[in-house]
């Protein structure tokens, strides 16, 4: 079949030449991979796919106004994109910690951070995998409540469905699970401002 030989670069270009057909040929080769690194983040289908719509809404744009230079590494960039969009859910959610970076050590902080510069971005991006790697440190039953109830947005009574322990039960895991990361951080000399 012709179309699966044609890069995608090419297919870019004949896009922005008016071949239509040729978006929807990039969305479909490169839909499972998008689609499933937007849901690894966010855990639910129907946001998943909310955020995969508006990742290719960018696409369309930024094609149509002629903006896009990226050397034929197009799936990188629209991953970028879908990355950028997942991160301003959990931020307008204020469901993940806004990152800023001061003297020696890396401090995060829940203050609302509206455009971050490259640079910002990176060191964000760094504290969060570092504070990810802490919540690993966790016990199984308690990293799995904290997990639901930032990452994912879940209310207590849903962490309590879906483990199958009462409210109760889980609101205890995450006041353990807060207190042990507090230990975690201060064994690891990170300062937390709130």
């Amino acid at each position: 079949m012709r179309q699966e030989i044609i890069t995608d670069a090419q297919l870019v270009s004949n896009y922005i030449k008016g071949e239509e057909k040729a978006l929807s040929t990039l969305i479909y080769r490169h839909k499972q991979k998008i689609y499933s690194f937007i849901y690894s983040k966010v855990f639910d289908r129907d946001l998943a796919e909310d955020i995969f719509q508006d990742t290719f809404i960018k696409v369309i744009r930024t094609l149509k106004l002629g903006k896009y230079n990226e050397e034929g590494k197009f799936l990188p960039w629209v991953m970028r994109i879908a990355h950028n969009l997942v991160i301003d859910h959990f931020r307008k959610n204020n469901r993940m910690p806004k990152f800023d970076n001061s003297g020696e050590f890396s401090i995060f902080s829940v203050l609302g951070d509206t455009a971050l510069n490259a640079e910002k971005q990176i060191i964000k991006d760094q504290v969060e995998s570092d504070v990810r790697r802490l919540i690993e440190e966790l016990p199984e039953d308690q990293k799995q409540v904290l997990v639901m109830r930032m990452y994912n947005d879940m209310s207590f009574k849903e962490i309590s469905e879906r483990t199958g322990v009462s409210i109760n039960t889980a609101l205890g895991r995450m006041r353990y699970a807060l207190i042990n990361l507090r230990k975690v951080v201060d064994k690891h000399n990170i300062v937390l401002t709130n």
